[in-house]
C-alpha cells in the first residue's frame, strides 16, 4: 500500500475536521528556522518539535524527534537529521511543529479487516509506544462500510476513559471523524498515534501514520502520490524511472525496488538482482544472500514480458554504483518465452559494455534458445555472462556467481550511458519510429547488409526502390520493438554493423550523467 508521510496524513485529517498541531514541514535547514519562527509570527515565542519525515517506527530512538527553543538549535537539529538515513536512504524533510501541553494520550487506529471484510477502528486509552504490548486493553469498535463507526460501540469506548460530558463528546466525534477521514482517501489504514487531550481542553491529533489503497491511487492525484506501491523509503529516482516504464509498457509486469545503497558488513559485494516470477525469485535471493552477497535491488520481469522492457529492466539495474556482479534467476518453470528475455538482456550487455559477471537462470520455454544467446553475447564483453536452465538449482548458481566474482578482482560497476553506433542519428542515416523509440539503419551500407536484416527482422524492413522500409503500417511496424529488438542482437552477433535500435527510458540518463 502506498504510504503518506506524517505532515501529509495530519493534512488529511485537518480538512475532515481535526485539530493538529501548528507546524510545516521543512526540506533544508534554513527552512526548518524559517517555519519555526512562523509559528510565533517571526520570531521564536515557545518551544518546537522537530521531527524526522521517515516511514518507520520508533524515530525518537534513532535521533528522529527532538525539541528546541532556540533557532540555532532548531538549525542543527534540521541539519544532523537531514543528514540522516533511515536504513539506507536518506531523510529528506523534517516537520517542524509547535510543541503542546498533553492532558491525556489515546489511540485510535482505522484498518480494513480482510476476514471480516468491514472496516474496524481500534481503540485504547494511552497512546505512545509499545501499543502493540498493550493488544489486551485495546477496544474494537465495528463499523458499516456506509455509515461508519457504530454509536452503540462509540458509546461504550468512550464511556470507559472517565472524561468529563463534554470531553467525551468531543472523543466520540473524534473516532467519527477518523472513519471519516480514511474514507476521503480510500485508505487501507490511518493512525493517530497519540490523539491527545490537551491542558487546554482540545482533542489534537499529535502523530498519524496513513496507507493508501494501491488501486485508489489514481481516484486521488491531490495525494501526490507518485508509486502506487508500499517502500519502506520515499521513492528514490531510479525507482521513479522504473515506475514510468512499467506504466508506459503494460506487456507483462515490470517491478523494480531499491534495497540497498551499500554491502553489508563481511559481504561479497552488492549484487544487481533480476527474478522472474515471485516465489522462484524469492528463493534465489535467500541462494545469492547465503552466498554471502548484498542484494541491491529486487527486480522481477514476468508475465511474458516484452523484450525492450526486459532490456529498460537492466538498463535500470546497472544504472546503481558499486555492483559486483548482476544474478538473475526466476521461477524455472515459466510458460513465457525465454528467448525474449535473453535477447532483453545481451542488448543492455552489450551496450553498458558489461565488465562485471553476470549469471542468468532462464528456465521455461525455449531456454535452450535463451542460453545459447546469452553465451554467443558473453564473447563480445569483457567480463562472462553464463546462462542456466530450469534444471540448475538457484543454489548452485550462486555458487558459480561467488566463482566468477571473485576471479573478478575487486571490479565494481560504474554507471554508464550506453554505445550506439556511429551512423545513429546521422542526416543520412534511415529512421523508422516504434514503440518507446526508433530504428536506425545505416542507409550508406544498406546493399551490403540488406540480406541479415531481412532475415533477422522476420521481413520486418524490406528494400524499397534501394531503400530500406517498413513492411508494415507505421502503428503496426511500432509495436514489433521486440522483435526488432531481436534483429539488433542477432546483427551485433553476426558481425553485421549497420542497424541499431534505440530505446528510450525517460531520465535514466540524466541520473547517470551520460558517462562512459
Amino acid at each position: 500500500m502506498a504510504r503518506l508521510h506524517e505532515y501529509q496524513g495530519k493534512a488529511i485529517l485537518a480538512a475532515n475536521g481535526f485539530e493538529i498541531p501548528r507546524g510545516r514541514a521543512a526540506s533544508t535547514a534554513d527552512q526548518a528556522v524559517a517555519a519555526a519562527k512562523g509559528l510565533a509570527g517571526g520570531e521564536m515565542g515557545g518551544e518546537v518539535v522537530i521531527k524526522i519525515q521517515a516511514w518507520t517506527t520508533g524515530r525518537a530512538g534513532i535521533g528522529g524527534v527532538a525539541f528546541a527553543k532556540k533557532p540555532d538549535d532548531v538549525r542543527a537539529h534540521a541539519a544532523r537529521m537531514l543528514a540522516m538515513k533511515v536504513g539506507q536512504f536518506p531523510v529528506e524533510a523534517v516537520l517542524v511543529e509547535e510543541k503542546i501541553d498533553i492532558e491525556r494520550e489515546f489511540f485510535l487506529s482505522f484498518a480494513i479487516d480482510d476476514a471480516a471484510r468491514a472496516p474496524v477502528i481500534i481503540f485504547a486509552v494511552g497512546g505512545g509506544s509499545g501499543i502493540e504490548e498493550r493488544a489486551a486493553s485495546t477496544r474494537r469498535i465495528a463499523c458499516d462500510v456506509n455509515c461508519g463507526p457504530l454509536d452503540s460501540a462509540v458509546g461504550e469506548a468512550v464511556a470507559s476513559c472517565g472524561l468529563s460530558p463534554v470531553h467525551a463528546a468531543q472523543l466520540a466525534e473524534s473516532i467519527q471523524r477518523l472513519f471519516a477521514a480514511a474514507r476521503s482517501v480510500e485508505a487501507r489504514s490511518l493512525e493517530i498515534n497519540p490523539l491527545v487531550l490537551t491542558k487546554g481542553g482540545q482533542f489534537v491529533a499529535a502523530d498519524c501514520r496513513i496507507t493508501i489503497d494501491d488501486y485508489a491511487v489514481v481516484r486521488h492525484p491531490e495525494l501526490g502520490i507518485e508509486i502506487a506501491r508500499e517502500f519502506d523509503h520515499p521513492p528514490t529516482a531510479l525507482e521513479r524511472v522504473a515506475y514510468a516504464v512499467e506504466q508506459n509498457d503494460h506487456r507483462g509486469t515490470f517491478y523494480f525496488a531499491q534495497l540497498a545503497t551499500i554491502a553489508a558488513k563481511d559481504s561479497k559485494g552488492l549484487v544487481g538482482f533480476h527474478g522472474a516470477g515471485g516465489g522462484g525469485s524469492m528463493m534465489s535471493m535467500d541462494a545469492i544472500v547465503n552466498a554471502g552477497f548484498t542484494i541491491a535491488n529486487f527486480t522481477d520481469t514476468s508475465g511474458n514480458p516484452s523484450a525492450s522492457k526486459v532490456y529498460r529492466a537492466a538498463r535500470i539495474i546497472l544504472a546503481q554504483p558499486d555492483l559486483v556482479g548482476y544474478f538473475g534467476s526466476g521461477s524455472g518453470v515459466a510458460s513465457q518465452e525465454q528467448y525474449w528475455s535473453a535477447y532483453g538482456l545481451a542488448k543492455a550487455f552489450w551496450e553498458l559494455d558489461l565488465d562485471i559477471p553476470a549469471v542468468i537462470r532462464l528456465g521455461g520455454n525455449t531456454e535452450d534458445r535463451a542460453v545459447d544467446i546469452l553465451q554467443r553475447m558473453s564473447k563480445l564483453l569483457r567480463a562472462p555472462v553464463e546462462g542456466y536452465r530450469k534444471t540448475d538449482a538457484p543454489a548452485t548458481i550462486a555458487g558459480r556467481f561467488a566463482e566468477l566474482v571473485g576471479s573478478a578482482g575487486g571490479t565494481k560497476w560504474k554507471p554508464r550511458a550506453p554505445r550506439m553506433p556511429k551512423f545513429v542519428k546521422n542526416k543520412s542515416a534511415t529512421m523508422l519510429p516504434v514503440k518507446g523509440g526508433r530504428v536506425w539503419i545505416d542507409t550508406a551500407r544498406w546493399s551490403q547488409i540488406r540480406p541479415a536484416v531481412e532475415t533477422h527482422s522476420s521481413g520486418l524492413i524490406v528494400d524499397r526502390a534501394g531503400a530500406p522500409a517498413a513492411a508494415l503500417p507505421n502503428e503496426e511496424f511500432a509495436n514489433k520493438d521486440s522483435e526488432l529488438l531481436a534483429c539488433d542482437v542477432e546483427c551485433r552477433l553476426a558481425g553485421v554493423e549497420g542497424f541499431y535500435l534505440e530505446l528510450d527510458i525517460l531520465g535514466l540518463e540524466q541520473l547517470i550523467g551520460g558517462a562512459r
